[in-house]
């Protein structure tokens, strides 16, 4: 997981090695260009991601969490290959894919999936429920009947708690829950071993909340080799569903550990500030804890400080800091951290 402990890639890959993880990813790294004037000149890069390594086991879910803008959607559609990433590797299931052409990543789309954040924009208003579900099957040609597809189809539906009387219906017609029960469903349709999950349930209400985790839980559950990406800022939905967690701050990895390690022990000062603003349920918990208070705004990644991208809102920054960016290491127990003081 750490910058150690990855082989490092160019950009030329001509051999992948053979690791057994569902993802590897290896110093990514995904700039936007902003161009400005009538020609479009180059003036920047917004730095969205900037060399960052992780990998994610068969069976596995790794939770990604961090503020808003640290680049874990982008990192989420890397993955994906719905972006082009500017250097690095993403190695799916042995096959290095960073370079792959659209053509060619036909073949290991049946494999990925994306559950989106919004239930709302992310269905077809035009399409019914029922081919919504089954588009997957016909695009990869999964089913060889029209009986077997609707069979596959109202299997689907029952696994994701929908009613399969309800297929002929379209999605405004579906409440948020059962419109993201959908999307779940069409995730699940071609049997992918990675789904990544986009902030699935911060559009729904607590108790959907709920009912959303409880179904991707027991989905994995069914399917034990089925990983799943889950990128959220909800530290207490990432807490209940995830093995592993990576935390990012301005488009790098600040710490990462076993789920249980993590919230137990926390060691990155932002890390615990993000632990600190997130409410508690036991209202007694709640009045006595202490919570840290950043100071100043997020930089922004079109400019990003020098040395540790966290030191100007840290209480614990040195000179040394500022001038010099921490490496991720291991602090033992698969706990990593990118801290010069941790």
């Amino acid at each position: 997981m750490s910058e150690n402990n990855v082989v490092s890639t160019s950009s030329e890959v001509t051999s992948t090695p053979q690791t057994g993880n569902t993802i590897d990813v290896t110093n990514l790294k995904m700039y936007f260009p902003i161009r400005r004037g009538l020609l479009k000149f180059k003036v920047g890069d917004v730095k969205a991601i900037d060399d960052i390594s992780f990998s994610i086991k068969p069976g596995e879910t790794l939770g990604l969490v961090g503020e808003s803008g640290c680049g874990k959607t982008t990192v989420g559609r890397c993955i994906l290959r719905m972006y082009e990433p500017t250097s690095g590797s993403v190695v799916f299931n042995g096959r290095d894919i960073t370079h792959d052409k659209q053509s060619q990543l036909r073949s290991v789309r049946r494999d990925m999936a994306i559950i989106f954040q919004d239930p709302y924009g992310s269905l077809d208003p035009r399409m019914s429920a029922g081919n919504t579900v089954g588009e997957p099957l016909k695009i990869h040609k999964l089913t060889k009947t029209k009986k077997e597809y609707k069979e596959r189809v109202e299997e689907l539906f029952i696994l994701c708690g929908l009613n399969p009387d309800m297929s002929d219906r379209y999605p405004h017609e579906f409440s948020g829950g059962q419109r993201q029960r959908l999307s779940i469903a069409r995730a699940l349709a071609g049997d992918p071993s990675l789904i990544v999950c986009d902030e699935p349930i911060s559009a729904l209400d607590v108790s959907m909340q709920a009912q959303i985790l409880n179904l991707l839980t027991t989905m994995k559950e069914k399917n034990n080799k089925m990983s799943y990406l889950f990128i959220s800022h909800d530290l207490l939905a990432v807490q209940y569903i995830s093995d592993r967690v990576v935390v990012m701050y301005l488009g790098r990895i600040v710490e990462t550990a076993p789920s249980v390690e993590l919230y137990a022990n926390t060691r990155h000062p932002y890390s615990q500030a993000l632990l600190s603003a997130q409410p508690m349920p036991d209202p007694v918990a709640e009045e006595t804890r202490q919570r840290i208070i950043l100071e100043g705004d997020i930089p922004t990644p079109l400019n990003p400080p020098p040395g540790c991208s966290f030191h100007p809102r840290c209480t614990k920054a040195t000179k040394e800091c500022s001038e010099v960016p921490p490496p991720l290491r291991d602090i033992g127990g698969e706990h990593f951290v990118a801290c010069h003081h941790a």
